[in-house]
């Protein structure tokens, strides 16, 4: 390879300048030398830098175990995504928070800085694909030496690309890593800054968690994109259950983080028994168990990021999905014991290659498990434990673009009852018209103790398509983006799931779990309406009448809550009130003059306590 290889790539002067001042680059051609260089070629090695008043801060440490990496933090505010850490750095249009408004400087100069960084370090250096070879966008990272793990996990994210092989390289972003600086210049704070030019869009990622300094960052590039060329990338996952009949049916599931997304590409965790634990009613003790002696086989497309072919879309009718990245980012908190997940857990201590673990507490040379994480404060574990699963290893994936039957939105909800009153009212199933899950979509409640972000613990909302995070454009653009999506898509059906809690009854992610197999089963026959419930809140849509899987039925009050007899009509509406006060309060900034006269008409119907027939009125559902 020329040693000055990138003095043939079409990057701007300054990152030749930046290359060139180097005193050595390494160009990382493939995974077994990252994984080498993140330990620094031992079994353990600390992630540490010198500032400059000569204190050294330790960031994080690596142990190489025998499947894999084991990554861990210091400081427990790095193990999870700081919500506001996105800012912007150019003066493009934008409804994100400008750094020189934070911090009441141009961003040049710290960029400046960034860069005379990075120039007095060992730098490792790689190609990547931004959002999957199918885009055809292409990235370059530029990071110092010893961040070989971080390197590592977004080059697994998203695909590597080796350098030597491609004639002309032109990324369309450039990753900067500078760590450092989360010291020197942001007293320990996360930020991530987007700096989008006319042929690059930049992000200098200035902490070390990959979550949103990489993973979400290249999010960020993609909703850019999609916003100038009016397609999206949607914060998704997708499966493919296929029947013991082999019928197939595609669920594709949204949400904010802890929503459910990885959770929906699990097998249901069955109890010593083999039974499902559906529930436990956390007022009378009881508990409510299934047994389905077959499940579903899954297929796995998606985990977190889903590309919408729009024009295949508008042909079939139907959502048309394929990934938008190379491997999955799979958060393991629910994992507490051996024998939970034995699929997802058997792929992990085996794997066909390294892989990496986060905030997993291994020793040197001993095998990474998924259920030993790392301890935020004695007896409190770490509620963000991850592992980045390449697709290819994962059995059965689908590469190919796959029709959406169901798109359906999870939401964490809390415990509710007469003690304890809160929006925690949301069955175990809801059927929805669009008009409603467009308003879902927009709201996109975070819900209940979410495990994956560093917040109070109230409801929040995690913004416009649940992935406004990570965006860096207008709002609106992506709520008519959305809405016009939905109009053009009608043979695509929408489902709402809660997670953690129905009512007084404490239920994990079994509500999904249970459901896709139920409506794998109907497949795509379609409701009539005698089958149909209208919920008591409006925003609810509607639940099925009658819930029977593998010869089950369900009882009525996990769909009808107010049937609790520990919830009631009285909690079920002050439940219901504060769920409307909550989306009245995140609707209002949408009805300006640049929101789509739809989407105007369902907010409109919302504001006036509207039925669901009304917003069947507004977008037809199709049963």
């Amino acid at each position: 390879m020329n040693d000055r290889i990138w003095t043939q790539w079409k990057v701007g002067e300054d990152i030749k300048d930046l290359l060139d001042a180097s005193p050595r680059v390494i160009i990382a051609e493939d995974r077994e030398e990252l994984f080498d260089k993140a330990v620094g070629g031992r079994d353990v090695f600390d992630v540490e830098y010198q500032l400059g008043d000569g204190n050294v801060v330790k960031e994080a440490v690596v142990a190489r175990c025998k499947n894999g990496l084991a990554i861990n933090y210091y400081e427990k505010e790095m193990r999870r995504r700081d919500p506001e850490c996105l800012l912007i750095g150019d003066e493009k249009k934008t409804d994100k928070t400008r750094f020189k408004e934070r911090y009441g400087e141009d961003f040049s100069n710290l960029r400046r800085q960034t860069f005379q960084w990075l120039q007095s370090r060992t730098l490792l250096v790689a190609g990547i694909h931004i959002g999957g070879p199918g885009t055809g966008l292409t990235g370059l990272i530029i990071a110092p030496e010893n961040t070989g793990f971080f390197v590592g996990g977004i080059c697994d994210l998203q695909g590597m690309i080796p350098l030597s092989q491609v004639e002309e390289f032109a990324p369309d972003t450039v990753i900067y890593l500078a760590p450092v600086f989360r010291h020197t210049y942001f007293k320990g704070e996360q930020v991530v800054v987007h700096r989008r030019q006319e042929n690059r869009h930049e992000i200098f990622s200035y902490n070390l968690y990959p979550g949103p300094s990489a993973k979400k960052g290249v999010y960020g590039v993609l909703l850019q994109k999609g916003e100038e060329e009016d397609w999206l990338t949607l914060h998704a996952s997708t499966v493919q259950a296929v029947t013991p009949y082999e019928n197939v049916t595609t669920f594709l599931h949204e949400g904010a983080s802890g929503g459910g997304k990885s959770e929906m590409l699990e097998y249901p965790h069955r109890e010593e028994n083999g039974e499902l634990l559906l529930g436990t009613n956390v007022v009378s003790g009881k508990s409510f168990m299934v047994n389905i002696n077959q499940f579903c086989e899954l297929h796995p497309v998606t985990d977190d990021m889903a590309h919408v072919d729009a024009q295949k879309s508008r042909e079939t009718g139907k959502l048309v999905v394929s990934d938008a990245e190379n491997a999955w980012f799979l958060r393991v908190n629910h994992l507490t014991r051996y024998g939970t997940d034995p699929h997802l857990e058997n792929i992990c201590i085996h794997p066909k290659k390294p892989l990496l673990f986060l905030n997993i507490n291994a020793a040197p040379n001993s095998t990474a498990l998924l259920w030993e994480h790392i301890e935020d404060a004695p007896g409190t574990p770490c509620p963000n434990p991850r592992v980045i699963l390449p697709r290819e290893d994962a059995p059965l994936s689908v590469s190919a673009p796959a029709e959406i039957d169901f798109r359906s939105f999870g939401i964490r909800a809390p415990l509710c009852h007469k003690e304890n009153i809160s929006y925690g009212i949301i069955g175990l199933c809801h059927i929805l018209p669009p008009a409603l899950a467009w308003l879902w979509r927009l709201v996109s409640p975070r819900g209940h103790g979410n495990p994956s972000i560093l917040e109070e613990a109230i409801m929040s909302s995690e913004g416009v398509g649940s992935y406004w995070p990570f965006a860096t454009g207008r709002f609106i653009t992506h709520a008519n983006l959305l809405l016009q999506q939905i109009v053009d898509t009608p043979e695509t059906r929408y489902l709402l799931f809660p997670n953690q809690s129905v009512g007084a009854w404490r239920v994990g992610f079994m509500p999904q779990w249970i459901c896709r197999e139920y409506f794998a089963r109907r497949g795509t026959a379609k409701f009539k309406k005698a089958q149909l419930k209208e919920a008591r809140c409006a925003l609810l849509g509607y639940t099925p009448a009658r819930f029977v899987v593998e010869g089950i039925q369900i009882p009525d009050y996990f769909f009808q809550v107010e049937n609790q007899h520990e919830v009631d009509y009285g909690a079920y509406d002050e439940g219901a009130r504060m769920l409307h006060r909550f989306f009245a309060n995140q609707l209002e900034k949408y009805r300006i003059p640049e929101l789509d006269p739809v989407g105007r008409k369902i907010i409109d119907c919302f504001l006036r306590n509207g039925t669901v027939e009304e917003y069947e009125e507004i977008i037809p559902m199709r049963l």
